[in-house]
């Protein structure tokens, strides 16, 4: 990163971003998540500092175990998603995407792993440009 954030310009910056994410450790502790009143998958305060294990529905563990896995070995750097769930007011369902990104320092060191979610129901509807201030 060019520049430096810190404090409330970093945790601002965090919040606003369309996207809420999740980052764990290389021990596969939760660390830290965005934009907590607002998140699809909501997660309890008690979550930080607890194994990621606890922290994902039975059905999906064996797949998130073997994504964060294979980041630790080197074999894969990311892996992407989609889902749909009810999130409109009126029940429909609408495209989640859901990505891991693997965290490695300068070295090519396994620091640990950033969830990432995103509604992409109104993303999908995009057609043609739209240029700025248009």
């Amino acid at each position: 990163m060019i520049g430096k954030l810190e404090g409330k310009m970093l945790e601002s910056i965090l919040d606003t971003i369309p996207i809420e994410f999740s980052v764990l450790d290389e021990n596969d502790k939760v660390l830290a998540w965005n934009k907590h009143e607002t998140r699809i998958f909501k997660r309890p305060e008690a979550a930080l500092g607890r194994d990621v294990k606890q922290c994902h529905p039975e059905r999906s563990l064996d797949k998130v175990e073997k994504i964060i896995g294979e980041m630790k070995e080197g074999i894969r750097d990311k892996a992407r998603f989609w889902i749909d769930l009810p999130l409109s007011k009126n029940g429909e369902k609408e495209k989640v995407m859901i990505e891991y990104y693997v965290i490695r320092d300068k070295e090519g060191n396994y620091l640990g792993c950033l969830e990432a979610s995103q509604n992409i129901a109104e993303i999908q509807k995009l057609e043609g440009q739209k240029r700025l201030l248009e």
